[in-house]
């Protein structure tokens, strides 16, 4: 018999930062290294433990991908992360944070379709970015990295 705390827990309390809170089995939990070496370390019980960052979107992806190995990009995961530029900003840094590295590649795949084959200038539009550099500042930019094709 284990005496290792994290086998005896079958449910966390995980609370995201708009302060809801989720009861999922362990290995839902876990599905997050930050989170799982936390359960194990730390050997929590029955407390809420808050997460802070995170929308419970994310644990949506967790459930739906918590007895996979490695996560191949199903219909459900496109679906999934056809969200607003704010939220899929959110999942990305959660999952950047939270150490679920699928999820962090699916955000990343799907930030770097949406800047493919665009210029500088619609990628600020896209996303909502304020440009900062002063002329000569940008043209520093474009002779120091002068080897990148179309910059």
């Amino acid at each position: 018999m284990s005496t290792d705390k994290t086998e005896q827990i079958q449910y966390v309390t995980l609370q995201s930062s708009d302060g809801k809170e989720f009861r999922v089995n362990l290995a839902v939990a876990s599905v997050s290294l930050v989170i799982k070496n936390l359960l194990t370390d730390l050997g929590l019980s029955n407390q809420v433990i808050p997460i802070a960052n995170i929308r419970g979107h994310v644990i949506e992806w967790c459930e739906h991908h918590v007895n996979e190995g490695q996560i191949i990009i199903s219909e459900w995961d496109e679906r999934y992360i056809e969200v607003e530029h704010d939220l899929l900003l959110d999942i990305t840094l959660a999952a950047n944070y939270l150490e679920i590295k699928s999820l962090l590649d699916l955000g990343c795949k799907k930030v770097a379709n949406m800047i493919r084959d665009k210029s500088p200038e619609e990628i600020r539009a896209s996303f909502n970015i304020e440009k900062d550099f002063t002329p000569e500042e940008e043209e520093l930019v474009r002779i120091e990295n002068g080897w990148i094709e179309g910059l």
